[in-house]
C-alpha cells in the first residue's frame, strides 16, 4: 500500500536516473541533450509532488476552508519550464554549429579531430 502511495517519487527517481545515464554514458550530443530534459523533467515532478498537499484547495479565503496548498513551487517550475526550453534550444543551436564545423556530433570524434589539430600545429 504505500509503494502505490509514493508511486510518483518512484517515477521520479526512475527519469532522474534514465537522464542522467543518458547524460554520462552517451558520446552523442543530441542524446546528451535529451537525457539532460529527461533529468530536468524529473526535477519538476518532485517539485510538483512536494508542492501538494493532501486535501488543500487553492489559496482563496472561503468559509469553511482551513488547508491549503503552496502555489509558490508550481510557480516556480512554470519558470523553471521556460528557462529549460530556452537551454535546450541553444545546446540545439550548439549542436548544429558543432556539426557544420566538425561534420559530426559524436563527442569522441570531436576530441580526436582537435587532437590531431593540436599534434598538427605544434609540429608546423
Amino acid at each position: 500500500m504505500m509503494t502505490l502511495e509514493l508511486y510518483n517519487y518512484w517515477v521520479v527517481i526512475f527519469l532522474m536516473m534514465a537522464g542522467f545515464y543518458m547524460l554520462i554514458a552517451s558520446n552523442h550530443l543530441i542524446r546528451k541533450i535529451i537525457g539532460l530534459n529527461i533529468f530536468q523533467t524529473s526535477v519538476f515532478m518532485l517539485y510538483i509532488s512536494l508542492g501538494k498537499v493532501a486535501g488543500g484547495t487553492a489559496p482563496i479565503a472561503a468559509e469553511g476552508i482551513d488547508t491549503y496548498s503552496n502555489p509558490l513551487p508550481h510557480v516556480l517550475i512554470l519558470t523553471a519550464i521556460v528557462v529549460g526550453i530556452s537551454t535546450t534550444s541553444l545546446a540545439l543551436a550548439l549542436v548544429i554549429r558543432i556539426k557544420e564545423s566538425y561534420d559530426t556530433v559524436n563527442e569522441d570524434e570531436i576530441l580526436e579531430i582537435d587532437r590531431i589539430a593540436d599534434e598538427e600545429g605544434s609540429s608546423a
